[in-house]
């Protein structure tokens, strides 16, 4: 591992350790790297790990995360969404946060249903790789950005930085009906400052760079993550439950 990754690898385990205050944890899981990557250090750290991976029926995160965690074996529970009682349930969390911001409406809908999982298998701390998207590129708007130079790239890091912090206020808002708290050691400050100084072409390499978050995904490979996850493109949340689709249906 070279100097750089290891820094990085020293960084999120102590980003990791200054956050997460208890043992058994549970972890927002999809099968992404950025997830595999988390559930792998929390793992390795003694941290004593249930993967936690909800959507609809024969979505895309329920098939690929089983599929990874054939390789991992920890443990792993699935809640597969109602889809007779997700209007109802879409409905009154947009009540709750009082947006029209259908990503927010989204992530919080998604959080509703890890929470209640974690909370069936009296979880109270669930853990999310928020932060890896937003400070390695791994967006694709960081693609169309990529001709503005540095400049513009920083400019909406910040702005996808200053959104998911105050999204993820929303959504520890409807977890703790659930009595579940939802941490994202990757959006501590200290995380933010130490991987703002991580070199652009580490994360991105040009507006065509589809895979972008390089030195996550070397990090991720260097440490045992399975490769399927490592090399898997970005697949939001929201797309990847399903939940976007059903939600727009409900509109």
């Amino acid at each position: 591992m070279n100097e750089m990754n290891k820094k990085l690898f020293e960084h999120i385990k102590n980003s990791i350790s200054e956050t997460v205050k208890v043992n058994k944890i549970g972890i927002a899981f999809s099968g992404g790297v950025d997830s595999t990557l988390i559930s792998k250090i929390c793992s390795d750290m003694g941290f004593d790990v249930t993967l936690l991976t909800i959507g609809f029926s024969e979505s895309h995160d329920i098939l690929f995360a089983k599929h990874v965690n054939e390789f991992l074996k920890y443990q792993h529970h699935v809640l597969e969404i109602d889809p007779d009682t997700f209007p109802n349930v879409s409905l009154k969390i947009n009540q709750k946060i009082k947006t029209d911001n259908l990503s927010w409406n989204e992530n919080c809908i998604a959080f509703h249903y890890v929470s209640k999982l974690a909370n069936s298998l009296d979880l109270d701390t669930v853990i999310t790789a928020n932060g890896i998207d937003e400070l390695f590129c791994g967006y694709n708007a960081y693609r169309e950005a990529f001709s503005g130079g540095e400049s513009q790239i920083n400019e909406l890091m910040l702005a996808k930085l200053d959104n998911e912090l105050k999204m993820m206020k929303a959504v520890n808002l409807i977890t703790s009906e659930f009595g579940v708290k939802i941490l994202q050691p990757l959006l501590s400050p200290k995380f933010i400052e130490y991987a703002k100084t991580v070199p652009m072409s580490e994360k991105i390499h040009d507006s065509e760079d589809l895979y972008r978050k390089h030195i996550i995904r070397k990090l991720a490979s260097e440490i045992g993550v399975p490769e399927l996850s490592c090399t898997k493109r970005k697949k939001a949340l929201q797309y990847g439950s399903k939940i976007h689709k059903a939600l727009l249906k409900t509109r």
